[in-house]
């Protein structure tokens, strides 16, 4: 017998997985956690059965949320991830030498528990010296932070929903005041290709754009989510992402999707996208 697990993207397209054998659910304070093992793409991550990561493909989107970040600025020493229970994120910032401090704030320790131990290649540097968790609502912890990061990495689930307030003008704003004079937010904003992705993407960067005076929006492919382009943010309030140097490339690190020639295209978007983001076929800012 062979099973499959579906996701529905829209009312007319599902994605649908073959596995091997489901490996872990439960159900938190917060959400239905499951972790399956699949034919084509590894062990996956779902919660409240929309698939949050792959280990195929999360290289893509955890070096996207975390290079281009560190490449327009390499000097950055301390950062903040809200969400990211998986240890992608925790995964790729451990790399640089320079990051002194990484505070990871996640609503639900059961995610952190069930990535350990079912997703280790993922949730590896969960221990690292240089990390602090504290679980707790993101929304609550930003608040009380004044001048205190020079990036901040917001990891969460889709612009709708349960993470939907993590896209709005006061959630940005205290972000805005947590930043350093240097400092740098991103997050990823969803898929501009079906029709309800498209519309919550473009309030979300809506948004940023009222509170950040440098913000761009910048995209990756990653297969298994909706349509498989996928947009993420980048907000400032006076490091330019297209301002990058040859001090990332001297670094060294390690990756299998990001470079510095990408990261320079990322940012040229598909006219479609540009006209939903900006009203017409400029992206400048």
């Amino acid at each position: 017998m062979e099973l499959w697990y579906s996701e529905k993207h829209t009312e007319n397209v599902k994605l649908s997985i073959r596995v091997d054998k489901h490996l872990h659910g439960e159900t938190s304070d917060f959400q239905r956690i499951d972790i399956f093992e699949s034919f084509e793409f590894g062990r996956f991550l779902a919660l409240d059965g929309v698939m949050m990561m792959t280990e195929k493909d999360e290289f893509a989107y955890h070096e996207m949320l975390v290079h281009v970040p560190m490449a327009v600025n390499p000097n950055i020493q301390k950062v903040l991830i809200i969400g990211a229970g998986d240890g992608g994120i925790v995964r790729q910032a451990a790399k640089y030498a320079g990051i002194v401090k990484m505070d990871l704030v996640e609503i639900d320790p059961q995610v952190v528990e069930a990535c350990k131990r079912f997703l280790p290649g993922v949730a590896k540097t969960l221990d690292d010296a240089r990390l602090d968790i504290y679980y707790q609502d993101g929304l609550k912890f930003i608040r009380k932070a004044k001048d205190a990061y020079d990036l901040i990495i917001v990891d969460s689930t889709d612009p709708f929903g349960p993470g939907e307030g993590l896209f709005t003008k006061e959630f940005y704003g205290n972000c805005y005041n947590a930043l350093r004079a240097d400092g740098i937010l991103v997050n990823q904003l969803g898929s501009p290709y079906y029709e309800a992705d498209a519309a919550a993407m473009k309030r979300a960067f809506g948004k940023l754009k009222e509170v950040f005076p440098i913000r761009h929006a910048y995209q990756a492919h990653i297969p298994t989510y909706p349509s498989g382009h996928w947009l993420f943010g980048f907000g400032s309030k006076n490091m330019h992402p297209m301002e990058i140097s040859g001090d990332w490339d001297a670094l060294g690190i390690s990756t299998r999707y990001y470079n510095t020639q990408l990261h320079k295209g990322a940012f040229a978007l598909p006219t479609y996208v540009m006209d939903m983001l900006h009203g017409g076929h400029s992206s400048a800012e």
